[in-house]
């Protein structure tokens, strides 16, 4: 009776055949009726809704590695073509100076042969800047052609506005000169106005020309163009040497003095004209400033006592 008790308990139920066979039975109802009717159409949707976040949590690996590396890439590339660009700018910038320093310069040459053309009766040579000596005292000018190109000391450099200076040393290679503004020039001028001749020389106030040892009561007023007189024969007549700024006159000494702004820019530009005048061989190299006259320096005297 025992026997039979625990053989009731531990029955498993049909055999492995039958269950195989009934489950390979429903597999055949379930395919033939989806694909007729399609019956498991909802199901399989509930499925895939259920396995959705599962299968996106398996995807979030991958995804990150091919959107890293697709924002390596593009990053890569961006940084290359910016690279790119900024040099490209750079170029087009440095293009576009260097085109506007050659229109200005060869502008400044046209100019320069201007005046040359119109006013001027002798041959020139036209000269470059190299360098401008580091001097606080004395304004000079180095360019790039020298005693090899026919240029002599005492010629002397214009450019568009007019007197710029005039040439005091020469090498083989090069040339220096003396601005106008330089005390070591001095300069025959005239008054354009009245013809009145006077000399310019070079100032101690940076920048300017200065008109001395002329009479008190000489026709001389502000704003009168000076312009070379041509006497001596260095400088031709008629270039542009400067304006009157001011008149200072002197009744005790009889003597006056004037301050005029030269109308020649050599800071600006990079191209000169030397003037190839004939020199005789006594010229000096440049002009010396005269000495006072006696008048002058005996009322200097008498003002200091």
């Amino acid at each position: 009776m025992q026997r039979h008790a625990t053989l009731r308990l531990f029955r498993r139920g049909p055999a492995a055949e039958v269950k195989l066979a009934l489950l390979a039975l429903i597999a055949i109802v379930l395919l033939v009726s989806d694909a007729n009717w399609k019956t498991l159409n909802p199901l399989r949707q509930a499925v895939s809704v259920f396995l959705y976040p599962f299968q996106r949590a398996v995807m979030l690996p991958r995804d990150a590695v091919v959107t890293m590396g697709d924002w390596y890439n593009a990053a890569a590339e961006i940084r290359a073509e910016n690279e790119g660009l900024q040099r490209q700018r750079i170029e087009l910038a440095q293009m576009t100076s260097h085109s506007a320093q050659l229109a200005a310069e060869n502008a400044q040459l046209r100019r320069l042969m201007g005046v040359f053309d119109k006013a001027v009766d002798q041959p020139a040579i036209v000269v470059e800047v190299l360098y401008e000596p580091a001097n606080a005292f004395n304004r000079r000018i180095v360019f790039n052609k020298g005693s090899r190109d026919g240029i002599l000391p005492g010629m002397p450099v214009i450019d568009e506005g007019g007197v710029v200076g005039q040439i005091i040393r020469v090498t083989p290679m090069s040339s220096e000169a003396a601005m106008l503004t330089d005390e070591v020039v001095s300069i025959p001028v005239q008054i354009l106005r009245n013809g009145l001749r006077l000399i310019a020389f070079g100032s101690t106030t940076p920048g300017k020309v200065e008109v001395r040892y002329f009479s008190s009561d000489a026709d001389i007023r502000e704003d009168d163009l000076l312009v070379t007189s041509g006497v001596g024969g260095v400088f031709p007549p008629g270039l542009s040497v400067g304006k009157i700024e001011k008149v200072e006159r002197n009744s005790s000494t009889g003597f006056a003095r004037a301050q005029a702004q030269p109308s020649s820019h050599p800071e600006r530009y990079r191209h000169f004209l030397i003037l190839q005048v004939p020199l005789d061989q006594g010229v000096a190299p440049f002009a010396v400033k005269p000495s006072i006259p006696n008048s002058e320096q005996s009322g200097a005297t008498s003002k200091s006592k």
